[in-house]
């Protein structure tokens, strides 16, 4: 998801007059967006207009990406200081910290926010890392949510949000009813992006040469770099999920690429959390090196199984296959969390010995670190 400081995860976010002119500036691209010519056809069979077609799509990812950067910022700015006290009183409890870590990570719209403030938390000295292992595979599930919604094909209702978010974000002088209105923007926002780029690649429905390309993707291992490449260069898995699922409606994305590249973004995420630790405490750099674990662990048990699990989304929700790409998402990510929560103290243990005590923490807290992820 996307990248943001330290500081920012514990603090409010900014104040209006800037959002308010960003909104403007997205909605007048929106209205663009709207204006460009669709990427048809040539005139000629098997023939697209790359130009337009490239215009369009950069179009509509501009869009969502600044959708899915503002709803992340409205909440963390709304919500963020609360989460943030919901976090450090979470309970010992394994089964406690998922649903903690789950929920956050579904009011903060990020799986990276979520892990941020953990880390800002454990570098604070006011959780054990140990104890935030539970919350940060529980933001793992968190972040699947979006994949089922964008598998519900709403776009078509986006610019009802746009129109109304932007009403509320203008007219009420009431700081809630901004924010409101800020977050029901951004909704439509990311929903009427998705259906930009569904339109700019309908052309390519069919086009011999993009349907091998993509079926190089099925190959599990190629597919798994192809998402993670994505993942990190967009800073946000859900927007990777958001893409896949979009073109995956076109009938360009089958199912086993699809389960492949969602794969891939479950690592490519690990990059912003990485970089939340540099400079932190043992503590912190523990939890940051936990998520990588948990994820390359993870992803490498998915792609031994991915037949599987294909074959599992294959029975869901009949032909759909950007609904069987979410619920892939969501039992992939349940499954790893179920797999990990038993072992979580002696993987407490585990990264204590390869991160071991420092100066920055106090004598004992080995003992502390362990008993926390009971």
């Amino acid at each position: 998801m996307m990248t943001f400081r330290h500081n920012q995860a514990v603090r409010p976010g900014p104040k209006p007059a800037p959002a308010r002119a960003t909104a403007c500036l997205a909605f007048a691209a929106a209205a663009l967006a709207v204006a460009l010519p669709a990427s048809a056809q040539d005139g000629a069979p098997g023939r697209v207009d790359w130009l337009g077609l490239s215009i369009e799509f950069v179009a509509g990812l501009s869009l969502f990406l600044y959708g899915v950067t503002l709803l992340s910022d409205t909440l963390r700015e709304v919500a963020g200081p609360r989460m943030r006290q919901v976090l450090e009183a979470s309970s010992r409890n394994r089964v406690v910290g998922v649903g903690t870590g789950t929920l956050a990570t579904f009011v903060l719209d990020s799986s990276s926010v979520t892990i941020i403030i953990l880390i800002a938390i454990v570098n604070a000295g006011l959780m054990p890392f140990a104890q935030a292992i539970p919350v940060i595979m529980g933001s793992n599930i968190g972040t699947t949510l979006s994949s089922q919604i964008f598998a519900l094909d709403i776009d078509e209702y986006a610019p009802l949000a746009l129109a109304a978010g932007l009403l509320l974000a203008f007219i009420p002088r009431a700081e809630r009813w901004r924010r409101a209105g800020l977050t029901l923007f951004a909704v439509g926002l990311i929903f009427f992006g998705l259906h930009v780029i569904g339109e700019a690649v309908a052309p390519l429905e069919g086009h011999p040469d993009l349907l091998r390309w993509m079926e190089r993707m099925e190959t599990p291992l190629l597919g798994a770099v192809a998402g993670c490449v994505a993942t990190i260069l967009i800073q946000s898995s859900s927007a990777t999920m958001g893409i896949i699922i979009t073109l995956a409606s076109q009938g360009l994305v089958s199912l086993p690429a699809g389960v492949a590249m969602m794969l891939g973004a479950e690592i490519g995420t690990c990059a912003d959390t990485l970089v939340a630790t540099i400079g932190r405490s043992r503590g912190a750099v523990r939890a940051g090196l936990f998520h990588l674990v948990f994820n390359i662990v993870t992803v490498a048990l998915g792609l031994l199984l991915v037949h599987q699990l294909t074959a599992w989304a294959a029975g869901t929700a009949g032909g759909d296959v950007p609904r069987q790409i979410a619920n892939a998402h969501v039992a992939f990510n349940v499954l790893g969390v179920l797999l990990f929560l038993p072992f979580t103290r002696w993987v407490a243990g585990l990264l204590l010995r390869v991160v071991p005590e420092g100066r920055d923490e106090p004598a004992g807290s080995r003992v502390a670190e362990a008993a926390g992820a009971d």
